[in-house]
């Protein structure tokens, strides 16, 4: 415990060091973001990282102090990003931290006037996901062999789960065993602003994870209090990273191209279900968006059920 805490420290000195008139605004903001906005963990690495390069633009153009901040500054910093190769994803992002690093300045009374509030947005390009057919997610959902790999039967049930139900990385990593109501059918899925939602899971998965938590994650408990579902060979919860690399080692060995991650069987989930005939808004729901127009972005995938649609009831279809 003494060893985490003085790790905390020696980071919060290293960043002081490097921004010395930034970094103690830095960590009011982060606590606000958990506290305040309901940030997730991830989302809180992300800002900071962000703002860290802010600050480096910021001390490289001269500012010494916060509240001389102004647009000027902002837009080098947006071009910076830009030039070093960053997506538009991306810079939309830390653009998304500068902005709300000025509101809590506002708020805080830092500063007077929030400089960011006339700076737009770059536009994204609305990139349709990628998606794999039925054919291929159960090719990937096979490649765990017994014999061949030592965690086949967790690894087996993380592909499984992460198809059956389209949750994130993340939220997988953070299952617990109570999550998941074998009688009901269903997991209790803890999302993004800690927001939870309940999502419907068929037999063939849970009879997957079933078989998993009774031979598998029973010989790496050993009698330890942690109650994540997932855990390692060392015995403790898996990590998002690790959830990540299971993903890409199975990938691999199917020799599928292109980038497929857990991120991509949450698009197979929801297109699928489309596919299917499930209704926008129950996938939305179980998906954990809070805006309907995120979910609509797997109406374009499914282009052959809208050509269907289109021929039967289209008077020239």
């Amino acid at each position: 415990m003494q060893m985490i805490a003085a790790t905390k420290n020696s980071a919060k000195r290293k960043t002081t060091s490097q921004h010395p008139e930034y970094a103690k605004h830095l960590v009011g903001f982060l606590d606000y973001l958990q506290a305040e906005c309901g940030l997730s963990l991830n989302t809180r690495k992300a800002y900071k990282r962000d703002l860290l390069h802010f600050f480096s633009s910021l001390a490289q153009s001269g500012v010494k102090d916060i509240s001389k901040t102004s647009p000027r500054h902002i837009e080098k910093f947006l071009r910076s990003s830009k030039g070093s190769g960053l997506s538009v994803a991306s810079i939309a992002r830390a653009l998304a931290a500068v902005k709300m690093f000025c509101r809590f300045l506002v708020i805080e009374r830092i500063i007077d006037k929030d400089c960011s509030a006339c700076i737009e947005s770059p536009k994204k390009w609305h990139r349709l996901p990628t998606t794999l057919d039925k054919q291929a997610v159960q090719e990937l959902l096979n490649e765990p062999k017994a014999g061949q790999d030592t965690y086949f039967s967790r690894d087996r049930a993380i592909l499984t789960l992460l198809y059956a139900t389209g949750m994130r990385a993340s939220e997988l990593a953070g299952l617990r065993i109570n999550d998941i109501n074998f009688n009901l059918g269903i997991v209790r899925v803890l999302g993004k602003g800690t927001k939870e939602r309940i999502i419907p899971v068929a037999q063939d998965a849970l009879d997957v994870i079933h078989e998993y938590i009774n031979t598998a994650r029973t010989q790496k408990d050993n009698g330890a209090t942690d109650e994540h579902l997932f855990l390692s060979r060392s015995g403790r919860a898996l990590a998002r990273e690790d959830v990540f690399r299971t993903v890409r080692k199975y990938v691999r060995r199917a020799a599928m191209r292109g980038n497929i991650t857990p991120h991509t069987l949450r698009h197979c989930f929801a297109t699928h279900l489309l596919e299917n005939g499930a209704d926008l808004r129950s996938v939305q729901e179980m998906l954990g968006h809070a805006d309907i127009a995120t979910t609509q972005i797997y109406t374009h995938v499914d282009s052959s059920r809208l050509k269907s649609i289109h021929r039967k009831f289209h008077p020239r279809g």
